[in-house]
């Protein structure tokens, strides 16, 4: 599975952002797909996933702000990323989940897209 994201760039604080990860190769109709962040001096931390059923998860520091939207048809995610914040400032990174129902049998990573948030 090869993962594609891009989308990231600068953006001043209060302004959007849309990220976009598009996965290739043997790609499973069962996949937890979702964006993690990592900022300078930070560990990874998930930023929000959605299931093949359109179920969603967010971390508690955008809801409200990102909203993760997927297109089973074409295989890809994205990320809407509104009302920025300095502190969103991150390389943002594409994973998805093959599962079989009952566990996860891969996880895969894009490359990342670095996302910065002027003040």
């Amino acid at each position: 599975v090869q993962l594609q994201a891009s989308g990231g760039g600068l953006v001043h604080t209060g302004g959007s952002l849309r990220l976009s990860c598009a996965a290739s190769g043997s790609i499973s109709s069962f996949a937890v797909m979702g964006w993690f962040r990592q900022a300078p001096g930070k560990q990874r931390e998930l930023v929000a996933d959605i299931t093949s059923g359109g179920t969603t998860n967010y971390a508690e520091s955008v809801k409200g702000r990102f909203t993760i939207s997927r297109d089973n048809a074409k295989n890809t995610i994205y990320l809407q990323m509104n009302s920025a914040k300095p502190e969103d400032t991150a390389v943002y990174y594409c994973n998805y989940r093959p599962h079989s129902g009952t566990s996860y049998y891969g996880d895969y990573w894009g490359q990342g897209t670095l996302v910065t948030v002027s003040s």
